[in-house]
């Protein structure tokens, strides 16, 4: 009995150490996964801001998923909402402008008409809504950057009068490729331009656990112009390490952009 009583005090210790100790919680970002009482909180209690993503739907060479795109494109913006504080982001867009093929059957794309009109329709949307803010993204360079451009600018004269904006975000993409590839450069590894290192090492590091890469193709993942295989480059030197580099690169320009356009709309 007097064993016994002497081991609740050790357990009840043990069990509050556990609590303690567990991680805490991330906030709700992300739209497709909230309630809309909880949407509505949220916004309320200023998170203000949707953030609108697109991915696609591309061949990555041998070596990568086609939906890396989409993939990266929700692992980047959740960061990016997470590390702005005052944002939720929407479903993230599967597919952009590109073309079918039946020589390399990895690719489901839109056209440019299309797709403008799927940002604009998803930017009203997100405003009706209840965000004050607008930030359209993405993670494919087609189309990039004249129709996101041109829809938040075409958005944003019609309800900044309302107090209300539209902005595109190019750095997460743009500027945080070329920053990458200055240093890809810088340390003697090749600059590619599709599904090289960028692409390859980025998804070894957000999914390689989960099936996102084919690592054991990573050795002879090298574009051939004699036999094209939808790698442009050479993404045999991917790791782990640049692929978080290229992920934290596109977090933290977006991030910074993101706080400048709304700064400056106020």
């Amino acid at each position: 009995m007097h064993r016994f009583v002497r081991a609740v005090p050790l357990m009840l210790f043990s069990a509050l150490s556990l609590h303690a100790q567990a991680p805490a919680k991330e906030p709700l970002v992300e739209f497709e996964m909230m309630t809309w009482p909880e949407v509505k909180a949220a916004i309320d209690g200023g998170k203000t801001t949707a953030l609108i993503y697109t991915g696609g739907t591309e061949q990555r060479g041998p070596q990568n998923v086609n939906g890396g795109h989409t993939l990266m494109g929700r692992a980047t913006v959740k960061a990016i909402a997470l590390k702005l504080g005052n944002a939720i982001f929407l479903p993230v867009l599967p597919y952009t402008p590109n073309e079918a093929s039946a020589a390399m059957p990895g690719t489901i794309g839109l056209t440019t008409d299309l797709l403008t009109a799927v940002l604009d329709r998803i930017s009203q949307q997100a405003i009706k809504t209840g965000f004050t803010n607008v930030i359209i993204m993405g993670d494919h360079g087609g189309g990039q950057p004249k129709v996101y451009a041109d829809v938040a600018q075409h958005l944003d004269s019609i309800y900044a009068p309302q107090g209300k904006h539209v902005y595109f975000c190019n750095d997460v993409y743009k500027t945080a490729n070329d920053a990458f590839d200055t240093y890809l450069k810088a340390h003697n590894l090749p600059v590619s331009t599709h599904a090289g290192i960028p692409d390859t090492s980025e998804m070894l590091w957000l999914g390689s656990d989960l099936g996102w890469v084919r690592p054991a193709l990573i050795p002879t993942a090298v574009g051939d112009k004699d036999h094209p295989n939808g790698i442009s480059g050479d993404a045999r030197p991917s790791t782990k390490e640049l692929g978080k580099m290229t992920f934290d690169l596109k977090v933290d320009y977006a991030v910074k952009q993101i706080r400048s356009l709304v700064g400056a709309g106020k």
